[in-house]
């Protein structure tokens, strides 16, 4: 092959690369500029003191729940990735409002998902303004998580005790680690740190299976330590893997290596990765089912939330591979991307009760929120356009 051949062939790519680089550019600022116009519409249907969670298309009426809830700082740090993206003054003002009724939040001990309901939205906050009464509520909140630490099993109690379980802990709280490690290296008690490490890797040690899926829930007895069971309390079996289970993984390992730089954890998030990305059951448009051993499909509902999930877990997880990993990650995600922000996820301007995304699902075994809208959909998908922008733009 002669050197002017080569040297044509890489500006071909060159180019390539390059109108790929402005299709996903435009559609990332026009989806930001969507959000600003469709937040604003749910916003004029939030009741006064309550945080939006999905839309009930049969009553067309929205869902909504208060503070103590765990997706409650969603809807804030929602607002905050679009007021980043757009200026928009009034989106602004929609998240600072959107802030204020959280903080009393910074004291509750009532269950493990204090980093989704504070960190989400204070911690987008405080990133971009910098205000150091917003820092205080994000320590102070930390504190609060870190009670829930119990040191005879190495982890973070999620759920109280109830008649189904002694001492769940579930993957989800993994994600929760985040507010923790941010905390500790903010001037915050370097105690805060330690439990989120003692707790992933506690993690790694029991909710793991050999092909790197994860069950739901591990049940512990406070008494002596030991796993009393392992369930999956919102997928298809004990033995199948979750979707959106797989997507707190995911996300929460690659964090703690953001935050540790411990190889193992990179080594963790890797290897869901390649479970993810590689398993049999994966869509063609990477947009997963509800649950990776789902029945009945392809006629099972997908799930947008554990999609946008994942999205922005692979963004991040690209910056600390190789090149070959970083591509492939990378391509992944876009794949995502562009099928969320595509007829078949999105909404309409004025539809789905003012969210972006259609298709999520809750807890199907339990007959809660199936093929529905779900506020941390929207999140995490704002969340994965903006690194997309931020990483690879």
């Amino acid at each position: 092959m002669t050197r002017k051949l080569i040297a044509g062939i890489l500006l071909l790519a060159s180019q390539v690369s390059f109108a790929q680089s402005q299709d996903m550019r435009k559609l990332i600022d026009s989806e930001f500029q969507f959000a600003a116009k469709q937040y604003k519409v749910l916003d004029k249907n939030i009741p006064a003191g309550l945080t939006p969670q999905s839309f009930n298309a049969k009553t067309n009426k929205l869902v909504t729940y208060d503070i103590k809830w765990w997706c409650s700082g969603f809807y804030s740090g929602s607002l905050w990735y679009i007021f980043e993206q757009t200026k928009d003054a009034e989106i602004k003002k929609d998240a600072e409002k959107a802030l204020k009724i959280l903080e009393p939040n910074q004291t509750y001990t009532g269950h493990h998902d204090l980093g989704f309901m504070m960190f989400c939205s204070f911690g987008n906050a405080y990133r971009l303004t910098g205000k150091p009464e917003y820092k205080e509520i994000i320590q102070n909140s930390a504190q609060s998580l870190a009670t829930r630490f119990r040191p005879e099993i190495g982890s973070i109690q999620s759920w109280n005790k109830n008649k189904y379980f002694n001492c769940p802990v579930i993957i989800d709280n993994m994600m929760n680690l985040e507010m923790l490690n941010w905390a500790s290296d903010n001037g915050g008690d370097a105690r805060l740190k330690e439990i989120s490490v003692k707790h992933a890797n506690t993690t790694i040690a029991n909710h793991f299976r050999p092909d790197f899926s994860s069950y739901h829930v591990v049940d512990y007895d406070l008494t002596t330590g030991k796993v009393i069971r392992k369930a999956t309390w919102q997928g298809a079996a004990n033995t199948s893997a979750w979707a959106r289970g797989q997507g707190w993984a995911l996300y929460g390992y690659t964090m703690m290596y953001r935050f540790t730089k411990d190889t193992k954890y990179l080594e963790q998030a890797n290897g869901i990765a390649n479970f993810i990305l590689n398993h049999p059951n994966l869509p063609a448009d990477k947009i997963p089912y509800w649950d990776f051993d789902a029945p009945f499909m392809p006629f099972s509902n997908r799930d947008a939330s554990a999609g946008a999930l994942i999205a922005s877990a692979l963004l991040e997880l690209g910056q600390y591979v190789g090149t070959h990993e970083k591509n492939a990650y990378k391509q992944a995600a876009e794949t995502m991307i562009n099928a969320l922000a595509s007829s078949a996820y999105r909404a309409k301007l004025g539809e789905n009760g003012g969210f972006l995304l259609k298709h999520s699902t809750g807890a199907l075994p339990l007959n809660s929120e199936i093929d529905v809208p779900l506020v941390y959909a929207d999140y995490y998908y704002l969340e994965a356009l903006a690194r997309y922008k931020k990483w690879y733009l």
